[in-house]
């Protein structure tokens, strides 16, 4: 039985998925600010969905280290659209992305038939140097923001990563393991031509970029072993089996059933359920897991259901310790590879595993594919999104 849904006029339908090349940070996307890697995918969805700029409700995009202000609004008048669309910027650090598109949804359930573009941006590469003053006025910077109360631990990612691997025993070999496929994955993926459709080129400092740049060749079992503990001595949690920072944008077009039908969308990812949920701050990583297991029981979906998976690789240990909670086979998730080999672009991440959804299921072209996106977030969070994939039309 199909997941219960809400009135065509209501019901959030996810049409057109775009994103940038995901590139290593101070990379092939080093010059561009967060509004400039953002405003071609911006165009490009509207294009896809067949729509003027003008119709646009509201665009969302979620946003970790920016500069602050709202890169919503500055990304879409950089795109060229009328002065009359408004921007949100909303900022869950890792979840961001992902959040933008649940926020929007729960929007187009609200009713009115709006179309919405939602996602996230980061560029790690600009990132601004963050101070607070003294009692003085002299700035004191600081690497990263707090996101609990000091009593509550606040680990830095590495570390939760490892207090992660050592609760749920997440053995080194597995770690490497799991990396060394993302890898494989990825550049079979790229080989096939399967990233292709959903990237938008952008002029980089060096010319054109087209393609994600993180993917290795050559690595191996026995390269992978040579990587030394990267955030604990004597830990397993190393560079190898570790996401890499990024910069990248990605996207959505989010509007009601209703909507899509009358635009000539030909299909598209329903919203089927969202959940974000706490967890505890030392074990950030399996914050996914927690997310997904709410969202999966609203819908009475077992997780053997699935067809498809998508949750965002910032350490092995985290993403194979998520998927153990869940009972969901690990080569099950992430196709074609995840951030241990495209990177993490904070912000952006969520979204990214959205666009790369709506791909798989366009691939697949089964009505009826259910697919789960879901990320783990700093502080002890996760959100998770569960989505059907439907015709819309002969």
């Amino acid at each position: 039985m199909a997941p219960d849904l809400l009135p065509p006029g209501r019901q959030p339908v996810i049409i057109a998925a775009r994103r940038t090349p995901v590139c290593r940070t101070n990379g092939a996307l080093r010059g561009l600010r967060p509004h400039a890697l953002l405003a071609p995918v911006l165009r490009e969805l509207v294009t896809d969905a067949g729509v003027d700029a003008s119709a646009v409700t509201d665009v969302v995009v979620g946003n970790a280290v920016g500069g602050g202000g709202n890169v919503a609004r500055y990304a879409l008048l950089e795109a060229g659209f009328p002065v009359g669309v408004p921007g949100l910027t909303v900022d869950r650090q890792c979840g961001s992305g992902l959040d933008a598109i649940v926020l929007a949804g729960g929007l187009v359930a609200a009713g009115g038939n709006p179309l919405y573009l939602a996602g996230g941006v980061e560029s790690t590469s600009t990132a601004p140097l963050r101070a607070y003053q003294d009692d003085d006025g002299v700035p004191e910077f600081f690497a990263r923001a707090r996101f609990v109360p000091a009593d509550f631990g606040d680990p830095d990612m590495g570390v939760a990563a490892e207090n992660v691997a050592k609760r749920f025993g997440v053995g080194r070999e597995r770690q490497d393991g799991f990396a060394l496929r993302s890898h494989q994955r990825a550049l079979a993926a790229a080989a096939a031509g399967r990233f292709a459709a959903e990237t938008v080129p952008l002029a980089g400092p060096g010319g054109t970029v087209a393609a994600d740049d993180g993917p290795r060749r050559g690595l191996s079992p026995a390269v992978m072993a040579r990587f030394p503990a990267a955030f604990v001595e004597g830990g397993s949690v190393t560079a190898g089996n570790s996401c890499f920072d990024a910069d990248a944008a990605s996207a959505v077009v989010i509007t009601s059933l209703q909507r899509a039908r009358e635009l000539g969308a030909s299909d598209g990812l329903l919203v089927v359920g969202t959940a974000t949920s706490g967890v505890e701050p030392q074990l950030l990583g399996v914050g996914a897991a927690a997310a997904a297991r709410k969202v999966l029981a609203a819908a009475e979906v077992k997780p053997g259901r699935l067809d498809l998976v998508e949750f965002n690789e910032a350490f092995a240990a985290q993403a194979l310790a998520s998927l153990d909670l869940l009972g969901i086979d690990p080569a099950a998730a992430n196709l074609d590879g995840g951030a241990l080999a495209l990177g993490h672009a904070y912000g952006a991440s969520g979204a990214v595993l959205v666009t790369r959804l709506l791909a798989q299921a366009r691939e697949a072209d089964r009505p009826g594919l259910l697919a789960l996106a879901m990320i783990s977030i700093a502080g002890g969070m996760g959100t998770a999104a569960l989505m059907q994939y439907v015709k819309l039309r002969d």
